[in-house]
């Protein structure tokens, strides 16, 4: 099988580029990456709606990748709490290799379809979750060891990757495929496919929370309050919602520790 993602460059000598050759042809090269998610639009509706039904009766969803596809599902999975005011525990990302491998490559974690199992038990992953499986070249052992559990136990399970005909697509009931071309530098899927991968991702969680009701009109209305920004946001929230003074509406939003209850408080 031949990887897109290993495909040869569209440009050479660039050990020779200025730097804005460089940043141009990047760009131009970036441009192709909405268009490519845009072709994938259906496949990623059918993973959400798959992972909805799931998680509208209690269930989680998980990530899971190694290298720069796992640290972007750990990046998504941890950016649900604040913005959305949800559990650390609904959306969780698992890397290959563990926390340490954020920061750090851990030689052989991803070439074991056995730690995924292993890393998926200790997080009681059970039947009632759904699983994303994201490896941008789409032959991750790690990530097709921890979509077969899936299968295994009766939970949901899909996939994200840029590489059309690799086998996670076939291990997977939900795949997403987003054919992003030849990388700028060859083999380098940080770039186009993790782009890429970050906004297949945005749309999966954020779909998904504002599915749950965690979204009213287009404000974040369950967001923590977790630094002076989100507490002025928060305040011109309420004061929009409620018709009261800037004061007011931050004693309330204090008082009951989000949009949504200081609201819902004040309406009662």
């Amino acid at each position: 099988m031949k990887k897109v993602t290993e495909s040869d460059s569209l440009y050479n000598d660039i050990h020779q580029f200025s730097s804005i050759e460089i940043v141009s042809a990047m760009n131009q090269e970036d441009a192709k990456v909405a268009i490519a998610v845009e072709e994938a639009i259906p496949s990623i509706v059918s993973l959400i709606d798959a992972a909805f039904e799931k998680l509208k009766l209690g269930g989680r969803l998980f990530y899971i990748g190694a290298g720069t596809s796992g640290r972007l599902g750990v990046v998504d999975a941890s950016e649900c709490p604040p913005t959305f005011g949800v559990s650390p525990e609904l959306v969780q990302g698992l890397i290959a290799g563990g926390d340490g491998a954020m920061r750090k490559a851990v030689e052989g974690a991803e070439d074991s379809p056995e730690l995924a199992k292993t890393d998926l038990k200790g997080k009681s992953f059970s039947e009632r979750d759904f699983l994303v499986g994201i490896a941008a070249s789409g032959t991750t052992p790690y990530v097709i060891g921890g979509l077969n559990y899936a299968k295994d136990i009766g939970a949901g399970y899909g996939c994200i990757t840029c590489n059309p005909g690799a086998p996670i697509i076939s291990a997977s009931a939900n795949p997403i495929v987003v054919n992003c071309g030849p990388e700028f530098i060859t083999g380098s899927t940080r770039l186009k496919a993790g782009t890429a991968t970050k906004m297949v991702l945005n749309m999966i969680s954020t779909a998904l929370l504002v599915k749950l009701g965690h979204v009213q009109g287009n404000k974040m209305v369950d967001m923590q309050l977790s630094n002076e920004k989100l507490v002025d946001r928060g305040t011109r929230m309420v004061m929009a919602q409620l018709n009261i003074s800037y004061d007011e509406a931050k004693t309330q939003l204090l008082k009951h520790g989000s949009v949504r209850k200081a609201v819902n408080a004040h309406k009662n």
